[in-house]
């Protein structure tokens, strides 16, 4: 449960910081006159793909904070042995925090108008991402091979659930990024929707990377000793 309540806090700090970057929080009936930013430039109207995704990523945040808690509860549990970690995650963990920061520097280039960069750093990023799922499967693979199937015991059941579903949200944002990526390289398509469809690519990988990393100290036993520590400092 502590694990839950740390891992939905950390959501919700986030969702709140990227509402109050996208004014999402404001009340424009209350506002009068135009809204500028320095310089005297206009605020552009909130993208709905913007709400919208901040509304998904918080269901997304739940529904892994709900099965890390039932991860957490059921460790306790006599017939728990801990699943070994294959080191390729090492790897995989790399190539998505790498994919996450391509699409990060994609977005600085097309904020500053250079198409060229801006396609390298998307195909960068995709690149990334194709290795970070064949990453995965070849993971699966060694853990099989070396007889932790899935109905072998429970923690090897929540391993491969976890990462299956981590999985299948990547390769949702994959089929978004990849015709984004087909977008980007469309002389014709608008800049401006180009730029939402970046932004909101980098927001989600950067989410999906933070799921990871929190999935991956959970396979590895530090999530328990991060929330003894936080207890230890409450207390």
């Amino acid at each position: 449960m502590s694990v839950m309540m740390i891992f939905l806090a950390v959501i919700a700090v986030i969702v709140l910081w990227w509402m109050t970057q996208h004014r999402l929080t404001s009340k424009p009936w209350l506002e009068v006159g135009l809204v500028t930013e320095s310089a005297g430039q206009k605020r552009l109207p909130i993208a709905p793909a913007r709400v919208g995704l901040g509304i998904f990523l918080a269901v997304v945040g739940a529904l892994f904070a709900l099965l890390i808690s039932a991860y957490s509860m059921r460790m306790a549990a006599a017939d728990w042995w801990a699943t070994p970690i294959p080191g390729l995650l090492w790897v995989n963990t790399a190539a998505l925090a790498l994919s996450s920061v391509a699409l990060a520097w994609a977005k600085g280039e097309a904020r500053r108008g250079r198409s060229d960069i801006m396609r390298v750093a998307l195909l960068l990023g995709l690149a990334t991402v194709f290795l970070f799922l064949a990453g995965q499967v070849m993971a699966w693979r060694e853990l099989a091979a070396a007889g932790y199937v899935l109905a072998d015991n429970p923690a090897n059941s929540f391993f491969y659930m976890l990462t299956g579903l981590h999985g299948l949200h990547i390769l949702g944002g994959l089929a978004v990024l990849g015709r984004t990526t087909g977008r980007a390289f469309d002389s014709r398509f608008p800049a401006r929707r180009l730029y939402l469809s970046l932004e909101l690519c980098a927001v989600y990988w950067h989410f999906m990377l933070f799921v990871w990393v929190v999935l991956f100290a959970l396979f590895a036993g530090w999530a328990n000793d991060f929330v003894d520590l936080c207890r230890q400092l409450i207390s």
